[in-house]
């Protein structure tokens, strides 16, 4: 499959080797990736604080670099995909962006749904606890929410179990929010530092020795709580893991 590349903005600045990662597990599994070198953010910051009437730049620009001829577009990252599925829109080029919101996946989604991937070249030997963000859960649908009298499922968690000597432990509050929120951990720090303290701890509680994520922004927030309290858990991208050797 020929696939675009999309990369949120705090992984392209601070977390390059998420998106390096995510490029080589791609590759492994028969992709033909394309990096779009011009795209920047999508928007989702404005949007989600209320001025998504700033963001018509970004989506003219996220239109430009992805409405090209591409199977899919994949980002490792549920909120960001979810913002381009559900709020891209262009006023010049409105068919491509249809195109785009139809194409556009997240990671473990692509893996799962597109891919149809049934194993993995994968070994980790740690015990791995794995939080659920909001917006890939809740509005992406990756996994089945707790409070729902349904069957439970989980793509994320699917994906982990295919990786050999990986141990993935169970969790007291399995998706409850961490606190991030985008702009909410800064208009509402001192609540979205408890929320994500009470997220690693729970993990530290159930003896996870790495904490993995689909959702880079979740994973940062809940690792500058573990460095800032020197907490004996290492936070890792799920595409990290599932690229391991």
């Amino acid at each position: 499959m020929k696939v675009a590349l999309f990369l949120p903005c705090y992984v392209d600045q601070f977390y390059p080797k998420v998106g390096i990662a995510t490029l080589q597990l791609l590759e492994k599994l028969g992709c033909t990736v394309t990096y779009p070198l011009n795209q920047t953010c999508c928007g989702q910051p404005m949007a989600n604080s209320g001025f998504e009437n700033l963001a018509h730049d970004c989506n003219e620009l996220f239109v430009e670099n992805f409405g090209g001829s591409y199977d899919a577009i994949v980002c490792p990252s549920g909120s960001c995909a979810l913002h381009i599925k559900h709020h891209l829109h262009s006023d010049k080029r409105e068919g491509d962006a249809l195109q785009i919101r139809n194409h556009m996946y997240e990671l473990t989604e692509f893996l799962t749904d597109v891919l149809k991937v049934d194993h993995l070249p994968a070994r980790f030997p740690h015990k791995v606890g794995l939080h659920q963000s909001c917006h890939g859960q809740r509005g992406l649908h990756l996994s089945q929410m707790s409070e729902l009298v349904a069957a439970p499922y989980s793509k994320p968690e699917k994906l982990l179990n295919m990786v050999d000597d990986l141990e993935l432990i169970s969790l007291d509050r399995k998706d409850e929010c961490c606190g991030f929120g985008g702009t909410f951990c800064v208009f509402e720090e001192a609540v979205s530092v408890r929320m994500g303290v009470d997220r690693v701890e729970d993990h530290i509680r159930n003896g996870a020795e790495v904490l993995t994520g689909g959702d880079m922004s979740c994973l940062m927030h809940l690792e500058g709580i573990v460095r800032r309290n020197k907490l004996p858990v290492k936070v890792m991208h799920i595409a990290e893991i599932l690229n391991q050797a």
